[in-house]
């Protein structure tokens, strides 16, 4: 099995064990903060099934009816992450305000602190893990998921410091007050994430560090070039350009001269594919 797989399955364990105390403290305490951390903790469980298939289907080669690939599986599964992170934030609001309106009561405050604790150190470390995958194997996919794991830290935090606070001061509004700022972080989170993840579905070009790069290795060979195109699919790039050459040029010089640029380009960005339209001056 990949690294990839597996580190999506790491989450998917660890998701798993997290929603279950979280509810369990949750339904005993009655903090609508712990439960609305149940509540995303229950998104991320979703978000890390949709990474495991989505990386599954990314990783399988072309086939005629996807010829370029099936890259974009990965910024489809972002574009729903986003999607189901933002109406858990308008659930956890949702219920928050009811908490407010009834004036509730928080108990067993103890194992709530303890479970946000334990719930912040588990993503702490699980996340990561998934950001060290992502970025070496480029997938969007798991860098989503990884996203939402550094949003449960930060908000398991809070939610275990508004917990204190209530121990501290008798104050038990401030349990929904909590629960309301947890729902407007990950309504930031899924914004960031949607924006990243739709992106590459309109074939956005790559980064401008990429294009420099690209530029760089085609100069490298041959000033003469135009209509440069570039485009990313998941964790594949595509990259394609019109490059002049004189007439006298033989069939054998042409392909040695593109295979040369196709190599530096590829030295310098991973998985790439180059095509080079070869063209006289007069074809311009």
């Amino acid at each position: 099995m990949s690294k990839k797989k597996n580190v999506a399955i790491l989450s998917v364990a660890s998701n798993t064990f997290l929603i279950i105390i979280k509810l369990i403290v949750g339904t005993i305490s009655g903090s609508v903060s712990i439960l609305s951390e149940a509540i995303h903790s229950g998104m991320d469980l979703i978000a890390a099934i949709i990474a495991f298939f989505s990386v599954r289907i990314s990783d399988q080669p072309a086939d005629p009816k996807h010829p370029y690939g099936h890259g974009k599986f990965e910024n489809i599964s972002g574009v729903i992450e986003a999607l189901l992170i933002f109406a858990a934030s308008i659930w956890i609001i949702y219920e928050a305000v009811q908490k407010m309106l009834i004036h509730d009561t928080v108990d067993n405050l103890g194992y709530g602190f303890v479970v946000m604790f334990i719930s912040a150190i588990v993503n702490f470390f699980v996340s990561r893990r998934l950001y060290k995958v992502a970025h070496e194997t480029e997938s969007i996919a798991l860098e989503a998921d990884a996203l939402h794991l550094k949003a449960d830290v930060i908000t398991s935090a809070g939610v275990g410091v508004g917990l204190l606070l209530i121990v501290v001061t008798g104050l038990h509004w401030l349990d929904p007050i909590v629960a309301i700022l947890v729902a407007l972080f990950i309504m930031k989170e899924s914004y960031v994430l949607l924006k990243r993840s739709y992106s590459p579905l309109l074939d956005t070009a790559l980064t401008d560090n990429e294009m420099k790069t690209i530029n760089q290795s085609i100069t490298k060979f041959s000033p003469n070039f135009h209509h440069l195109r570039t485009r990313r699919a998941g964790h594949y790039k595509f990259v394609d350009f019109h490059i002049e050459m004189a007439e006298s040029t033989t069939i054998g010089q042409a392909h040695a001269l593109c295979d040369a640029i196709e190599d530096e380009i590829k030295q310098h960005i991973s998985n790439v594919e180059v095509t080079i339209h070869v063209e006289t001056p007069d074809e311009k």
